[in-house]
């Protein structure tokens, strides 16, 4: 089914009713255009507090508040409002004037259908792709929040912290952690809270994910015929990112040869494509980020000291998810909440059973993990609540080995593994006794005791 077309709203404000007669006639070959018009200045600005149109098409020369002094006031309402002037040839200059005060354009009279038309048309396109835009940039910066970093143990609110004191500064920052622990995820947070570069360019470069040979024209760009395929000029990331802010992920496994020039441009801020002698000067801030060991890597020559310090310049160190296990609980209710909504369920809980699994696993994936396994759960789950059945078997995994960590006598860990065994079959079984006894090879009695001795839930 065809998308349906927008609907614009269009004002047209002139004190003579056949002039602004003609222009509503003009524009009614548009078949998505509402059109209105009102006679003065001041009925204008009454029309915009009880709606707000898409565009105001504005005479200069009217009775009581002339159209200079009528944009002056729309756009200390709503300076969004999109405004053409409409000027008398005697006028041409104060329309000048009202494109410095914030008019997208004027039309000089008589009016010119095919201008009017055109006109209308791009100043529509021109502003709604601006607050698309617009909106778009309010959406990430709320996307990537502080509040949206779930967790408020004393490691990650370091974290916090960190990121407060550089947002605002141009300072190069090399964000260290595990694989999963949600390095991009600062990196962004960091570009759009800063007052000059969040509404600028962030882009993203993961280094291990393009051949060495085709790194170094990703990022700096490359000129036509410069290597065996080069059929044409290509932009790289620096210059793409220019005002803005470039995120290096896993910077630590860049060749020597790309180490020098990266350092080059943090050292002179610019540039030359390959094959191409423009030197390419750019304003941008980098943010870069590891799960390795570069001082280690220094030690065995193999990522340069000058580069390592010039990014280290504001290190953060991201804490993998065992060391900040209190977050767990908060991070799952998170995920269970955005599967929940993706999946079309009607997800409430998480058993205490699978929480106590949540809170033992290591999670060597890092918060990664974490949300693989929550997203895994809301699929399989056919209740309102996500149960230790619906963990991923290594998470299971770690009930069984508390088993033999728990108690060190025979007779201890045999009961440990048969509650663990029940607990599962009727897990698995949905509580049913008649299933749960047959899986087990025991009869109905004595899953009754044994499910009263342990405390385990039946259905009866």
């Amino acid at each position: 089914m065809a998308e349906k077309e927008r609907s614009y709203q269009i004002l047209v404000v002139d004190d003579d009713k056949n002039i602004a007669e003609l222009i509503k006639e003009n524009l009614k070959s548009q078949k998505n255009y509402e059109l209105f018009s009102v006679i003065n200045g001041e009925a204008c600005l009454k029309y915009i507090e009880k709606q707000i149109p898409d565009l105001i098409l504005l005479d200069i020369q009217m009775p009581g508040i002339d159209g200079i002094e009528t944009l002056k006031r729309i756009k200390e309402f709503d300076p969004r409002i999109p405004v053409i002037m409409i000027s008398a040839l005697d006028s041409i200059e104060k329309a000048v004037q009202s494109m410095k005060l914030g008019a997208h354009d004027y039309i000089a009279k008589p009016i010119d259908r095919d201008r009017l038309r055109v006109t209308a048309k791009n100043t529509l396109m021109t502003t709604t792709l601006e607050r698309e835009v617009s909106d778009l940039r309010s959406e990430l910066k709320r996307k990537y929040a502080f509040d949206n970093i779930i967790g408020q143990s004393g490691v990650i609110n370091d974290v916090f912290k960190s990121m407060e004191k550089v947002v605002n500064s141009n300072v190069t920052v090399l964000i260290q952690g595990e694989s999963g622990t949600g390095k991009e995820l600062i990196a962004r947070a960091i570009h759009y809270h800063s007052k000059t570069r969040a509404n600028k360019p962030f882009v993203a470069v993961n280094c291990t994910a393009l051949p060495e040979s085709l790194l170094e024209s990703e990022l700096f760009g490359h000129e036509k015929g410069s290597f065996t395929g080069a059929h044409g000029r290509r932009i790289g990331k620096f210059e793409q990112a220019d005002t803005g802010t470039i995120f290096l992920d896993e910077i630590g496994m860049m060749s020597p040869a790309t180490q020098a020039k990266v350092l080059r441009v943090l050292q002179e801020r610019e540039f030359e494509r390959v094959g191409g002698s423009e030197m390419i000067k750019v304003d941008v801030r980098v943010i870069s980020a590891t799960n390795r060991d570069l001082e280690e890597a220094m030690k065995n020559s193999e990522f340069r000291e000058d580069l390592y310090y010039r990014l280290s310049v504001f290190p953060i160190k991201l804490p993998p998810l065992r060391e900040r296990k209190e977050d767990i609980p908060l991070l799952a209710a998170h995920f269970l909440k955005k599967y929940s909504d993706q999946e079309n369920k009607h997800l409430e809980s998480i058993s205490s059973d699978a929480l106590e699994l949540l809170m033992a696993y290591n999670w060597p994936g890092n918060v990664r993990e974490l949300e693989n396994a929550i997203e895994r759960a809301a699929v399989l789950t056919n209740t309102d609540e996500i149960t230790a059945k619906d963990l991923p078997p290594a998470v299971r995994s770690i009930g069984e080995k508390k088993i033999y960590e728990s108690d060190s006598t025979l007779s201890g860990w045999i009961e440990k593994l048969e509650e663990e065994a029940l607990r599962q079959a009727l897990l698995e079984n949905e509580g049913n006794i008649s299933k749960t006894a047959k899986k087990l090879g025991i009869g109905r009695a004595t899953i009754y005791r044994k499910a009263k001795k342990y405390g385990l839930p039946i259905n009866k």
